[in-house]
């Protein structure tokens, strides 16, 4: 209510706390990061990769094609196909490592920095968490699905007390926070298409509407329950998505998208650790606050509920597939969309045919999108789906914090049972709330202030998070 009412403050606000995270914290997230990437390898490769999250006999509840496509869905939202036709722009005209701004250098980390950003190590502050309190709830049987009972083997009788609440309440705050600012993200773009394909004029109404939509479709998705409603919109999302992709690749320049793909994994795979050590000491650029600490956050804000959301789908998995296949579907799922989209998008501004810099820079970047796939044969075909797509994203990654929330608020939960419709309908409908404030606010600097402030005190929660993972482990040793 006070950004509403005071706007403009609320910006100043907002800019200063991004200013003083990015510049004098960025380097816990960076290191935080890596970390977690680390500790989860280990996990996997040693000799905990083998414990069963449920009981030893148990058998996973979901195909390992739904169990992925949910996991994928709910995590990435609309995010992965806005970013991943434009995020190499705002490199390539402001790369980091000194490099020329429009150079072949920089074209280098524009197609390799999108692939870091969305790979291994923001999947691993994803699944960190969600080893975490998999444990705790599958192993250790913890009654609830919480961030303050997976944190018990630290806090102990604390964590069901002030401090405990206090906890799950910057987790819900955390949550309510970044997926709206992923929504926040989507809804221009949607308006952007919709602008093209119907001649509707853009504006606050519009996106109004447009957030209502996708409330009022994930909600019916909630009601219905995660067997009927999350997992089927996921299994639909992921086939479009790859119906997409094909088209793309098939009626677009082939072999430009094949080359520069392989040439962006390898680039990535070289650079992989100077790109997880950078932190930019010489003060040269803003790169690795606005991008990197950015992206860290908006991950790391996102891994509790990713953790509660992979517990209640990953019974009967191990901690080993919990980690590899986690990692390694979320990261070629991103890759396809980044080397795929990015790549057309690349190939029609090098080659005259859509001015896709300039319209980044002149008309914003929902724009610049739209220009990129109307460039494409049938498009009158390519546009509409690729709003649908748009459109399943949003509500698949809202109904699985819906039910999470739902799930998180609910007092007692076994394995077995899911929480009750109408708090599942509840968080659906609050959750369209606050994305309108974002917009209100508007510019993406505004979305990335909120995203990075609320994310520090969940840094500080993961690491006793993780604490308390190990020393579950241990204790479990020591009783076996």
């Amino acid at each position: 209510m006070p950004l509403v009412l005071y706007p403009d403050a609320g910006k100043e606000i907002l800019g200063r706390g991004f200013d003083y995270v990015t510049q004098d914290l960025g380097v816990a997230y960076v290191v935080f990061a890596a970390a977690a990437l680390i500790i989860l390898l280990v996990l996997a490769f040693g000799r905990h990769g083998q414990i069963r999250l449920g009981p030893p006999d148990s058998q996973p509840d979901y195909s390992t094609f739904s169990w992925a496509a949910m996991l994928f869905c709910g995590g990435i939202g609309t995010s992965v196909i806005y970013w991943g036709t434009i995020e190499w722009a705002y490199y390539f005209q402001a790369p980091p490592f000194g490099a020329t701004p429009e150079s072949k250098e920089a074209l280098g980390w524009a197609t390799s920095y999108p692939l870091f950003h969305w790979g291994l190590t923001g999947w691993a502050l994803y699944c960190l968490p969600g080893v975490a309190i998999a444990y705790a709830y599958h192993v250790r049987k913890m009654p609830t699905l919480s961030l303050s009972g997976a944190c018990e083997a630290v806090l102990g009788r604390h964590s069901n007390g002030p401090l405990g609440r206090l906890i799950d309440l910057t987790f819900m705050v955390g949550l309510i926070g970044a997926i709206s600012t992923g929504l926040g993200l989507a809804v221009p773009l949607m308006a952007a298409i919709s602008n093209h394909l119907f001649g509707i004029e853009e504006n606050f109404l519009l996106s109004c509407i447009i957030i209502l939509v996708i409330t009022s479709l994930y909600a019916f998705s909630v009601y219905v329950g995660l067997e009927k409603g999350i997992k089927r919109l996921s299994n639909l999302n992921v086939g479009l998505a790859l119906l997409m992709l094909l088209f793309v690749l098939i009626f677009g320049p082939t072999v430009y998208i094949l080359e520069t793909a392989v040439e962006a994994v390898g680039h990535t795979l070289q650079n992989f650790l100077k790109m997880s050590t950078y932190n930019d000491s010489a003060g040269e650029t803003d790169f690795v606050g606005a991008w990197t600490v950015f992206y860290w956050a908006w991950w790391l804000a996102l891994g509790p509920f990713m953790g509660m959301f992979i517990t209640k789908v990953s019974r009967g998995r191990t901690i080993k597939e919990l980690v590899l296949c986690s990692l390694g579907y979320g990261s070629l799922g991103c890759v396809a969309f980044f080397v795929v989209l990015g790549g057309y998008a690349q190939f029609v501004q090098q080659n005259g045919i859509v001015p896709v810099l300039q319209l980044l820079n002149d008309s914003g970047a929902p724009h610049a999108v739209v220009a990129v796939l109307v460039s494409l044969p049938l498009d009158f075909i390519i546009l509409p789906l690729f709003g649908i797509l748009a459109l399943i994203f949003a509500a698949t990654s809202y109904d699985s914090a819906s039910y999470t929330l739902a799930s998180a608020a609910t007092k007692t939960l076994p394995a077995d049972a899911h929480p009750a419709t109408w708090h599942r309908i509840f968080w659906a409908f609050f959750l369209g709330l606050l994305p309108i404030t974002l917009i209100f606010l508007g510019g993406l600097k505004s979305l990335q202030s909120a995203m990075v402030i609320i994310s520090v005190p969940l840094l500080v929660v993961l690491v006793i998070l993780t604490f308390a993972l190990f020393k579950g482990l241990k204790e479990q040793e020591l009783r076996s």
